[in-house]
């Protein structure tokens, strides 16, 4: 579920704290594995001086600290099942997400499959294309200890390097470096995307006609322009101008028609949005990735069958997907909500046992294998089972889903708001249900849902302060969102009064 609303609070916050940094070189980033100061000489230090001078994914701004990584290896795995151009870029990507988790050999067996990609699809532009890879096997060889074999990726690139510029002993600033860089960062985290587009920008520069870098430009200037809160209008859209040049270029290029049909759904351009979705399936039917993208746009236009149709193809072809198993689920669940009718003769209300039943069964099937990370999934069967009627299982998914510990803070508000409505609507505990919204809003993270849980306790307390004016419970509640919001005083002793009445239950939230 997109939280528009959300990501723009959260990347304008993320990019006044971004300006707030002092940064190195623009080629060169801190390296996100801490290291001692105190200078050294030992073979280890001397060869890291090194590794500090490479361009690849460990010397790049993304660190450990302010990127999920579970969640970013959780995308780039599904991006996998799905195909298309940037495989070699996901493994590069995937191998530092496990080295950053300890996983080593994982890492270096992500990186062997980008090599491997490389050599099959860019035979002439091969060595242009590996030194973000090689670098990355020095960085993982050296975390591993295995001091020799990343001198040896040292010294593949010190002749690389050496043929294609003037520069850097251990690395060249050429398009290929900026574009993969681009998709890196624009695939971590929101608080990276304008670094992305100047990455992109840079790879343009020198090469401004190769779609690769003009289609990351448009994605991440799409992406941008949608966090920024300004209405858009197709004319005035600098991403709708880019995928357009992409098509100028590569007419046959069915991505990019998927992408620019996406957005300009989003612009209200329907009818151009539809020919293009219609052209890009002409074009290839056997790409997941663009029968997933086509069937979420046929999901939200409609007609829902057609969308079901192409996840099926898709789901063919990749068979191990939980996200063609959520999005068959949402297709379904929306077919479902079109049965609601008073009339049992309605041949569609008979619809509704069997509709149910398949949204359960293909949510369940997208969360079977990673409980931990595919949060959103196991609340939209949760909310399949209330509809069912089954309050008791959708409990128990609620209990289990509370108790979860080191996911992302925007899957914990997630969680809290859905669980909360359920306490309040339909377990009738008004106690757990503020519990639980206060949790919510209590986490330092701008999301929609955020937002949510402080509606559900504004509306709860005003609820009780029409029946009861003095209301201490309500009081406090209504005091601590004021002071969320900076209204109040913190020392007034009207609203500290207030707060300090709170059942005892509440006290650990302030």
């Amino acid at each position: 579920m997109d939280s528009i609303k959300g990501c723009q609070v959260e990347h304008q916050r993320q990019q006044r704290r971004h300006s707030r940094r002092t940064t190195g070189p623009t080629e060169k980033d801190t390296n996100c594995f801490p290291s001692n100061n105190i200078m050294s000489n030992t073979p280890g230090d001397l060869l890291k001086e090194k590794l500090d001078q490479l361009q690849c994914h460990f010397t790049w701004r993304p660190q450990k600290e302010t990127i999920d990584l579970e969640n970013v290896k959780f995308r780039l795995q599904y991006s996998l099942t799905l195909g298309g151009k940037y495989q070699a870029a996901s493994y590069n990507l995937l191998a530092f997400v496990n080295c950053l988790q300890g996983h080593f050999e994982e890492a270096i067996e992500n990186l062997k499959q980008a090599e491997k990609i490389l050599r099959e699809n860019y035979k002439v532009e091969f060595e242009r294309r590996s030194i973000i890879t090689y670098g990355n096997f020095a960085w993982v060889h050296y975390h591993m200890g295995q001091l020799a074999e990343a001198q040896s990726y040292l010294d593949k690139l010190e002749v690389i390097c050496k043929r294609l510029s003037d520069g850097p002993r251990y690395t060249a600033m050429i398009p290929e470096v900026y574009g993969e860089k681009g998709w890196s960062l624009l695939s971590s985290a929101s608080e990276y995307y304008e670094e992305a587009k100047e990455c992109y920008a840079k790879a343009l520069q020198q090469d401004p006609d190769n779609t690769e870098w003009i289609i990351g430009y448009a994605t991440v200037l799409s992406r941008l322009e949608s966090l920024s809160g300004n209405p858009e209008s197709c004319d005035q859209c600098q991403s709708v101008k880019y995928f357009r040049r992409v098509l100028e270029l590569d007419p046959d290029d069915a991505v990019a028609m998927v992408l620019l049909a996406v957005k300009l759904q989003r612009l209200r351009q329907n009818e151009e949005a539809h020919e293009l979705v219609v052209k890009a399936l002409q074009k290839t039917s056997d790409l997941p990735y663009v029968l997933c993208s086509t069937a979420k746009y046929y999901r939200q236009r409609g007609p829902v069958e057609k969308a079901i149709q192409l996840l099926k193809k898709a789901l063919e072809l990749t068979p191990h997907s939980w996200f063609l198993h959520h999005q068959l689920g949402l297709c379904y669940r929306r077919k479902l909500e079109c049965t609601r009718s008073r009339y049992l003769r309605n041949p569609v209300f008979h619809q509704r046992a069997e509709l149910i039943s398949l949204c359960k069964y293909h949510f369940e099937k997208s969360f079977e294998h990673s409980r931990s990370l595919a949060i959103q999934p196991q609340l939209d069967f949760a909310d399949i089972c209330i509809t069912s009627g089954e309050y008791s299982r959708a409990e128990e998914i609620y209990r289990r889903l509370v108790e979860l510990v080191d996911i992302h803070p925007g899957n914990i508000q997630s969680i809290c708001l859905e669980a909360g409505r359920f306490e309040l609507n339909y377990k009738k505990s008004e106690t757990n249900a503020v519990r639980l919204f206060l949790k919510g809003v209590k986490i330092e993270y701008n999301s929609i849902e955020r937002e949510s849980c402080r509606m559900n306790l504004e509306e709860w307390a005003d609820r009780k302060l029409s029946i009861n004016a003095q209301d201490s419970e309500a009081l406090g509640i209504k005091a601590f969102l004021y002071q969320l919001d900076g209204i109040n005083d913190p020392g007034n002793q009207e609203h500290l009064s207030a707060l300090s009445q709170l059942p005892s239950e509440y006290h650990w939230y302030f």
